[in-house]
């Protein structure tokens, strides 16, 4: 027998550590595979598997019979894969009313619940939540962390070594991706991951989140679409035009919509809303969502690409390494209490990542796969876009970095803007 694997540290750890001493449930929701009942494990005391083969029916008819059953354990109890029985949610409200104590229940899941009608209180009190998403560079130990976004926030820098990824390596890390069982294995092994990833999401888990039937052909032409338009603010109509351009057929907007909202409910694409600061100009802000995979190997696995196509086409890795960024900063910043924004303005000035905490501060972020004059046009945008925000109205951004993909060291240019390597980043 193979010995077991070891549980490999997460950033979710202490936030869901946290949460269970403020709420007396602490949903955990994210994609499949991305290791939310191997994190939840480490601090539940006891746990039901709701899809486990033998057991699946009877507790389901539990469920709908005497739920009070199946919650009836050491505290926090995990109850795994929820949304299969939504009556899970009410019931665990009330027993933490009557108990009058936190940490009582962990809830993990990756898909919403298909019917929420079975759910008649909205959680407000009670409920806590935790995202996760695959692995970032830092727990993956690809980054070394030698630069803090905590510490950014505090105004303190200093320049540091990162662990150096060449094109290559990096070419590898988007394709493998953030999935917490490639990590360690063969390149080849590593790489089928996300390949399979997707053959499950179009086969099953997109019929599964809601019972709707969906064709795997034309779950997999959307995959492909919305890859090809990843890091843009692309329209339905958009992707309905590529869909025709590069498949000789389209779906229409309404359809398109339908499988787009069932992925989200599977945690497959997470768009990125936009940031509204309060500017000197009159510049119109773009509030379209820019669209993004929860993890950059499930863009490149849609397109059936593996690293060395990506050496042969450093614009188009450009992209997906843009993607990684994000999935890294919006880990980071979550553990500090923040969320992750994009901003774009009628004159075409753009930020890739705005970093926006509950404290008010921010940083500003430009990604770039490096090298001088990459460099350089990321500093210029963060530079204009900082002229533009009205500091009488709110504060002005604690850093402003150009985060790239190859270089070795962080360092602060002469006109203070920070380049830090991905290899060197974490929370």
């Amino acid at each position: 027998m193979s010995e077991e694997k070891a549980y490999l540290k997460r950033l979710a750890d202490e936030l869901l550590e946290l949460q269970l001493e403020a709420a007396g449930v602490v949903l955990v929701e994210g994609a499949k595979w991305c290791g939310k009942t191997t994190t939840a494990l480490q601090q539940a005391k006891s746990v039901i598997f709701m899809d486990e083969p033998k057991r699946k029916e009877e507790y389901m008819r539990l469920a709908e019979s005497d739920i009070d059953v199946l919650l009836e354990g050491d505290t926090p109890r995990l109850i795994d894969e929820w949304q299969k029985a939504p009556q899970f949610w009410d019931a665990c409200r009330y027993l933490v009313d009557r108990r009058g104590d936190e940490g009582q229940f962990i809830l993990t899941g990756s898909a919403e619940p298909i019917d929420q009608s079975k759910m008649s209180h909205t959680g407000t009190g009670r409920v806590g939540w935790v995202k996760m998403r695959p692995m970032s560079l830092y727990e993956s130990d690809e980054s070394n962390g030698s630069i803090s976004l905590g510490e950014l926030f505090e105004g303190h820098f200093r320049p540091a070594e990162g662990n150096e990824l060449n094109l290559k390596e990096l070419c590898y890390l988007i394709c493998r991706g953030g999935w917490p069982k490639a990590i360690g294995k063969s390149e080849r092994a590593a790489l089928k991951q996300a390949f399979n990833y997707i053959d499950a999401v179009a086969k099953r888990e997109i019929v599964e989140v809601d019972k709707v039937h969906r064709s795997e052909t034309n779950t997999r032409r959307l995959l492909r679409s919305y890859a090809r338009h990843q890091a843009s603010q692309a329209t339905n109509g958009t992707i309905a035009a590529d869909l025709k351009a590069n498949d000789g057929d389209t779906l229409n907007e309404a359809t398109i919509a339908s499988y787009l909202n069932a992925l989200r409910k599977i945690f497959v694409i997470e768009d990125m809303e936009a940031w509204n600061p309060n500017l000197r100009s009159k510049a119109a802000i773009r509030t379209t969502d820019t669209r993004y995979f929860v993890d950059p190997s499930i863009a490149t696995a849609s397109l059936g690409l593996g690293p060395n196509d990506l050496m042969k086409d450093l614009n188009t890795m450009g992209l997906f390494f843009e993607t990684l960024a994000v999935r890294d900063l919006r880990v980071y910043t979550e553990t500090l209490d923040g969320s992750v924004f994009h901003y774009r303005d009628n004159n075409g000035l753009e930020c890739d990542s705005v970093l926006h905490l509950r404290n008010g501060h921010y940083g500003l972020v430009e990604i770039k796969l490096g090298g001088e004059t990459l460099i350089n046009e990321g500093a210029s945008n963060l530079l204009s876009l900082a002229k533009k925000i009205d500091t009488d109205k709110m504060c002005a951004p604690s850093f402003m970095m150009v985060l790239v993909g190859t270089g070795r060291y962080a360092y602060r240019r002469e006109d203070g803007v920070l380049v830090v390597p991905i290899g060197s980043l974490k929370n």
